[in-house]
């Protein structure tokens, strides 16, 4: 599977701290063998972002992706609900 990083991801991602970055990358590894393992909570979403999905890498913290095809995925934004 490829991932592709917006450009507005990775700038939200420079931002977190350490532990969470180390966090994100752990689930980011179950993210590309299966984008629906129960450990991810990954979920379809409503209203403006109805073509969008998110999955959680902790309680607080959220990642928001798009699929682009069959084996592209998109993750587009992170960080707290406030994201939505």
């Amino acid at each position: 599977m490829k991932i592709l990083y917006s450009p507005r991801f990775i700038r939200q991602y420079k931002k977190l701290p350490s532990e969470i970055k180390d966090k994100v990358e752990g689930k980011e590894e179950i993210f590309r063998a299966n984008p629906f393992d129960n450990r991810l909570k990954t979920h379809k979403l409503n209203g403006e972002l109805k073509d969008y999905w998110s999955f959680s890498v902790d309680y607080d913290i959220r990642i928001i992706f798009i699929f682009q095809g069959t084996d592209t995925i998109r993750l587009e934004l992170i960080g707290d609900h406030d994201i939505y």
